[in-house]
């Protein structure tokens, strides 16, 4: 996993891994989340994909638009 850059120091995610179709978090309180297009949906994960590699927003967007899937 690649540690999430988290630019304002404040999200509770930790960590990130990116597959063709998943996006795998792992959270500071170590809990890991995985979630696909297939659950989650396509537009929702390229979403988060781009939130991730920027290092900001992905925590805020997972709990107001997702939820914790696992």
């Amino acid at each position: 996993m690649q540690r999430y850059l988290d630019i304002n120091d404040v999200s509770g995610v930790a960590a990130y891994e990116i597959g063709a179709a998943f996006i795998r978090v792992r959270f500071k309180d170590g809990s890991v989340y995985l979630y696909t297009n297939d659950v989650t949906g396509v537009d929702n994960i390229q979403h988060m994909k781009q939130l991730a590699e920027a290092g900001d927003g992905l925590n805020s967007f997972i709990s107001k638009r997702i939820g914790k899937e696992r």
